[in-house]
């Protein structure tokens, strides 16, 4: 009897420490952010312990960081001041990592050097297929071909853009072998960034967001049927959301009405509505749309860094 007693003492204590170790917080989200910025060419605030800048071969960076100290492991980093650096890429392309130092923290800046967009042929870069971009809409700079191209390669494909964003989460969706070619603008990246940290403040736990489209080339956004100067072929755009309970390719129910349907993109948006529309992210300036499902996917939010404001696709409350 005592022995079945002592038993049973001791599956209710298994019990309640498994019980206990369910009932804990989740992990508090990590946003990434370093306890000081690196500034690039006077435009560029990093405030990330890892971000990715990118580059042409020989092109040269002014890096601020005061109080800081740096080093580069490719290309030559030159003192110019205190917290201010001169540092030219190297002449091939690949990926320098870039290292500050300051406040008992680090940033790493995974600088990838492009290949220049004159060295395709026939709108092919080393036999990927890129296709032709359309004159610049309204002549707007940001809409200017991109001036280069990452290259993707199973080797890189898991290299960190941002706390929370990899490479491989990025290229355009068409089949080919590797290695693949894609542009990406920093902007965005810290606008999925922001947007993330937001979502987590409010209540939905995730550690990315699914990329259903990054970059697509001016040939597959063509395919697609999609219009000529989307910020897609410029890098300039991601179409997200959010797949993490459960884990089934489509976004989840983050409204809470136990519904999977267009209004959880419609709660994303205003999520990142009202982020955006706050004074101190006029810098990131951008587009943000409402997508419905269809036979092909599930609803999602377009996100992308035009430099001016843009809303659509946002339907009346039922």
């Amino acid at each position: 009897m005592k022995t079945r007693r002592r038993d049973r003492v001791a599956l209710l204590a298994a019990g309640l420490a498994l019980l206990m170790a369910f009932a804990r917080p989740a992990a508090a989200f990590d946003s990434g952010r370093a306890a000081f910025s690196v500034i690039v060419n006077n435009e560029l605030v990093i405030p990330y312990r890892v971000f990715a800048v990118y580059v042409l071969p020989g092109e040269r960076l002014r890096l601020l960081a005061g109080g800081a100290s740096a080093k580069a492991d490719a290309g030559t980093l030159e003192s110019v001041a205190a917290g201010a650096w001169d540092w030219t890429a190297p002449a091939t392309p690949g990926v320098a990592v870039l290292t500050f130092e300051a406040a008992d923290d680090r940033i790493r800046i995974n600088a990838v050097i492009l290949h220049p967009a004159s060295t395709l042929r026939n709108g092919r870069l080393n036999g990927y297929t890129i296709g032709s971009y359309p004159a610049p809409l309204h002549g707007e700079p940001v809409y200017r071909p991109p001036v280069g191209y990452i290259e993707l390669t199973a080797a890189n494909a898991d290299l960190a853009l941002s706390p929370h964003f990899r490479l491989d989460q990025f290229p355009s969706k068409q089949s080919a072998n590797m290695p693949k070619y894609l542009a990406l603008r920093e902007a965005l990246l810290l606008k999925l960034e922001l947007l993330l940290e937001h979502v987590n403040e409010k209540g939905i736990a995730t550690d990315s967001f699914v990329v259903m489209s990054g970059f697509r080339t001016p040939v597959y956004n063509h395919a697609i049927g999609n219009v000529q100067s989307s910020r897609h072929i410029y890098g300039g755009a991601a179409d997200i959301f959010v797949d993490v309970a459960p884990r089934d390719g489509v976004m989840d129910d983050l409204n809470g009405d136990g519904k999977l349907d267009y209004r959880d993109a419609q709660y994303l948006y205003r999520l990142a509505d009202e982020l955006f529309s706050r004074p101190a992210s006029r810098r990131l300036r951008g587009g943000l749309g409402v997508y419905k499902s269809t036979p092909a996917h599930g609803p999602f939010l377009h996100i992308d860094a035009r430099g001016a404001r843009a809303r659509w696709g946002l339907l009346p409350a039922d």
